[in-house]
Parts: structure tokens; C-alpha cells; sequence
């Protein structure tokens, strides 16, 4: 387990560090409360929290209720609190701050990991519930919801001036692959997809059926375009076993480039109308949507579509006339 132990004593900090190193736990040793939440913002491996009361500029039970906003219900994160206060009105303060658990300072190095090990039990229940909440069950890829929130994230981010971009995948002509082999097979299908998804990112999600999203955060629209079509090669070139045969399969995309006050909803429907696209133009290959321009000038508004680029099957740049 990786602890962010918080004191403002060095010498507390050298005591419980030993205790932990004693049973093989990671420990980041903080004399700064700021500087441990920082820490923890930075690194999410860090799954547990050891802090004394008493910090100086920012009381301990503020790191607890800091740090349990900074969790949030998308990363498992274990708070207990030190003190030598056992005062049961400020054991209730520190419960309701968000600590998970109390102890006395210095503490015992028995209670220590006894409460250590309830910890990771917990955190492991937690761990593996998180799992089950946000991930497909069949492809390991995040699920729709998960996806989504993801999305979100990453929405804020472009706001602040990041590029983002998405690409939508869906598989040609996956109802044939179920109806000619087996659903078996359509799942081995979309393993298959899968795979060559999680080898170039870990951004993507299922969001149902034979449909994949990938979010290309810091991309523009030709970066991720160059992305969808590395996914289409890889795609193309993969073989899949099913009823004792070797199988291929290929993939039309749809991409899109995120623009100003574009919801993610918006930014995947123009990627839909790409991968629309590259349906009807023959499937297996990538075609990058028309981005609207919403340019404000003095007699009002109007708005600029971009042209549309395409790769077809052979890899072969497509930009139609004006």
C-alpha cells in the first residue's frame, strides 16, 4: 500500500515511516499538509492517508475533509487521522471531516496494522466495486457512463485550451458475424477490437453493442484522423479464431475535433456523421467530419464548415472539392 504520511514533526515522521517500511508498505513522508494534497492530486496510486491532528497553517481534520473531496467516488482512499486528543466531541469532528478511521499519536505499532489491514481490505471491496461500476464486462474498456464522465473531464480541460478530439469506431457488418458464426464468435469480435484499441490508448470506451469512442486529448482534428486510420490498418490486419477457423474483420470511424462550447454530446454526434459517412462510402475506412465554425463579426454570426478528409480502404488521403 502507498501511505502519504503527514506530520509536522520530523521525528514522527522517521517513527511510523519505520513502522510501514517494517511491513513492506510505500511511504511518502509530508511535514506540509498542502503539500501532501498536492501530492495526492498528482499521484493515484497513493491509496492511503496517515495524518496528525495537529499541522500548523491547516488543522488535520481540514487535510481529511480536503483529501475525501479530492477522492471523490472514483478513487478508493483510506483517511485515518492521529492524535493525542481523545476527546470524543473531536473523534466525531474528524469522522464527519472524512477521516475513516482514528488513533492515538503515537500510535501502537500492533494497532497500527490491525487498522492498516482493515484498510485494505476495504480498499480492495472498494477497488473491485469501482471495477464493476465503470468497466464492460466483456471488453475490460470503460462502459458508457464511465466513458462519459471521462469525456467530461477532458471537455473542461479543452476549454482551457488543450485540443481534444474523438473517434468513433464500429465494426462492418457485425450482425453477419453473429448470424454466419455465433454470438461466441461477434464476442470474439469485439475482443479482437478491443485489443487493438487498449494498444494505443487507455482513453476509449464501449458504448454499446459493436460501437467503440476514443478520446484523443492534445490532438487536433488531422492528428486524430492519422490515429483512427492507425486504428483501421491494425483492425484490418488482426485475425481472430472462431469455430476452429481464422477470421478477419474490419471497421469504418467516424472522427471529429472539439470546438469552442461544443458539449461532448456534439462533439461525438459530428463524429457519428463521419462514421455515417464512412459507412455509406463502402465501410473500412476513416472519415474525418465537418467541423462548424461559429465565427461572430459585426452584422452578426455566420458559420464555416471545414472540408471533409478521408482515408479509404487503401490508406489513400480523400479531400472532395469545394
Amino acid at each position: 500500500m502507498h501511505v502519504a504520511l503527514v506530520d509536522p514533526s520530523r521525528t514522527v515522521l522517521k517513527y511510523v515511516t519505520g513502522l510501514l517500511h517494517a511491513r513492506q508498505h510505500e511511504v511518502t513522508p509530508f511535514t506540509d499538509g498542502g503539500d501532501a494534497l498536492a501530492f495526492l492530486q498528482a499521484n493515484r496510486a497513493v491509496s492511503a492517508v496517515i495524518t496528525s491532528a495537529e499541522l500548523g497553517p491547516m488543522a488535520g481534520v481540514d487535510l481529511c475533509a480536503k483529501a475525501r473531496s479530492l477522492a471523490s467516488t472514483r478513487r478508493p482512499l483510506y483517511i485515518i487521522l492521529m492524535s493525542s486528543n481523545d476527546d470524543r466531541n473531536y473523534l466525531i469532528k474528524a469522522l464527519d471531516s472524512g477521516a475513516d478511521d482514528f488513533m492515538g499519536k503515537p500510535p501502537v505499532p500492533e494497532e497500527l496494522y490491525a487498522r492498516l489491514r482493515a484498510a485494505e481490505r476495504l480498499l480492495t471491496t472498494q477497488t473491485d466495486l469501482l471495477r464493476l461500476a465503470t468497466t464492460d464486462s466483456l471488453t475490460g474498456l470503460l462502459n458508457r457512463r464511465a466513458f462519459f464522465e471521462q469525456a467530461e473531464l477532458a471537455r473542461v480541460r479543452a476549454q482551457a485550451g488543450a485540443p481534444l478530439s474523438a473517434i468513433l469506431c464500429d465494426i462492418d457488418h457485425f450482425k453477419r458475424i453473429n448470424d454466419l458464426h455465433g454470438h461466441a464468435v461477434g464476442d470474439a469480435a469485439l475482443r479482437a477490437v478491443t485489443a487493438v484499441i487498449a494498444d494505443a490508448t487507455t482513453n476509449a470506451g464501449r458504448l454499446g453493442g459493436e460501437e467503440f469512442a476514443v478520446l484523443v486529448e492534445d490532438a487536433d482534428l488531422q492528428q486524430a484522423t492519422v490515429l483512427a486510420e492507425d486504428l483501421r490498418r491494425a483492425v484490418e490486419q488482426r485475425n481472430f479464431g472462431g469455430d476452429g477457423e481464422t477470421l478477419s474483420l474490419t471497421c469504418s470511424f467516424g472522427v471529429s475535433e472539439w470546438q469552442a462550447y461544443d458539449s461532448i454530446d456534439e462533439l461525438l454526434r459530428r463524429a457519428d456523421a463521419g462514421l455515417y459517412a464512412a459507412k455509406s462510402g463502402g465501410r473500412n475506412r476513416v472519415v474525418a467530419a465537418d467541423p462548424i465554425v461559429h465565427t461572430q463579426g459585426t452584422g452578426g454570426s455566420f458559420v464555416r464548415r471545414a472540408d471533409r478528409v478521408a482515408f479509404d480502404g487503401g490508406g489513400v488521403v480523400v479531400k472532395p472539392p469545394r
